[in-house]
């Protein structure tokens, strides 16, 4: 039997234990009277003599003898990942596993349940895009092992390897639905520029991510170009980054006050203000897609308020933080710990940030172009209100 399996044997009580003294601290303990006597106050880890109790009847009863460090870290990562797939349980052994190299598969992404993980994002270039992979591909397997036994720490490290190795991926194409075992050479990707394109009285701006020192570049990259303009920054590929780089850039396209807020567990709201200055564009527009995760979509929902046309697809919701935590017996937990709220309100770790309008745009079309035109065309016309009668 899987170690997963036993979660629905022990996951209450565990989620209790590790939740209910965190929160009635500062809280008086709950007071019950014994009948005939003197109320005694409730222990609120009494629970945990019940997994331990669980755990004893597995070990000395279940049919087959069990593997216990399996069946307590699969529960534990079975319950951090139900608050949230990038949560993760590190195992003593797993901290002490060496680096497993520089070379990368040129892909993000991000577990969905037991059974398999999406595809965030693809470099543009590298093994994953070589391969045909696609944002929105479903992957089942990696290596052989199954999707569903790798925490996101560990599908995370299995995407990485020497110069040239190999990595096998079994996974459905978003695109024609076929299941498809797929190999891909690990290799180093330099780090991509950011790309200007003129157009007639408008400027196309790709920005790859948003690495410190990002800002510095664009700075130097949009001092001749008449600002005046229309600008058009394309997020769509935009995938890994800084929120404090994204402040950055924010600031040096003009825009003014709050980038955003933080919240962390147990602080109050704490709002992030935009950094630098620069002068803004005539008109800013965006374009963003399924691959514009984390800093980018603080940066879009941030430009967005400021009055930006965003065109596209809507974001995913990925503006999150992780810290890692160790534990005493050795292991570690890396959990979500702070998340963000875009300018204009918008929940950026559930909601992401829409779109004002919704365009597709296919590898081979001009994005500038289509960009420019939807900018020309009337909004649609509001649908009438029907009234009560």
């Amino acid at each position: 039997m899987h170690a997963r399996t036993w979660l629905s044997v022990f996951s209450l009580p565990l989620v209790t234990a590790f939740t209910l003294p965190v929160l009635q601290q500062g809280t008086p303990p709950k007071v019950v009277a014994k009948p005939g006597g003197r109320p005694v106050p409730q222990d609120p880890l009494a629970g945990l003599s019940d997994i331990q109790d669980v755990l004893a009847l597995v070990q000395q009863n279940y049919v087959d003898a069990p593997d216990m460090e399996k069946v307590v870290s699969g529960g534990v990562q079975a319950v951090l990942e139900r608050s949230h797939p990038l949560n993760a349980y590190l195992s003593a052994e797993d901290l002490r596993l060496p680096d497993p190299g520089p070379a990368e598969a040129g892909l993000t992404v991000m577990k969905r349940g037991n059974l398999y993980a999406t595809v965030l994002a693809v470099v543009p270039g590298g093994p994953a895009a070589k391969a045909g992979i696609q944002a929105g591909d479903v992957i089942r397997k990696v290596d052989g092992d199954s999707v569903g036994r790798l925490s996101s720490w560990a599908l995370e490290r299995r995407l990485r390897g020497e110069e040239g190795s190999t990595l096998d991926l079994y996974r459905y194409s978003n695109a024609t639905g076929d299941l498809a075992k797929t190999t891909l050479h690990r290799q180093r990707l330099a780090a991509a520029p950011a790309i200007l394109k003129q157009g007639a009285g408008a400027t196309l701006l790709t920005l790859p991510d948003l690495a410190p020192g990002r800002a510095e570049e664009l700075k130097k990259l949009l001092a001749s170009v008449d600002r005046s303009q229309t600008l058009v920054l394309d997020l769509r590929q935009c995938a890994k980054g800084s929120m404090e780089e994204a402040a950055a850039v924010a600031g040096l396209l003009g825009a003014k006050e709050t980038f955003g807020t933080l919240q962390e567990a147990g602080k109050p709201d704490r709002p992030v203000a935009v950094v630098g200055s620069g002068a803004p564009f005539a008109r800013l527009a965006l374009l963003m897609g399924r691959s514009t995760l984390g800093a980018s979509e603080a940066l879009a929902a941030c430009l967005k308020k400021g009055g930006a046309k965003a065109f596209g697809e809507k974001t995913l919701g990925l503006g999150v933080e992780r810290s890692r935590f160790p534990l005493k017996q050795g292991g570690a937990v890396e959990l979500v710990s702070r998340r963000w709220l875009g300018a204009g309100g918008e929940k950026l770790d559930r909601q992401g940030v829409a779109p004002d309008q919704v365009l597709r745009l296919a590898d081979a079309d001009d994005a500038l172009a289509k960009v420019l035109t939807a900018l020309q065309a009337p909004p649609p016309a509001a649908k009438p209100v029907a009234k009560a009668s």
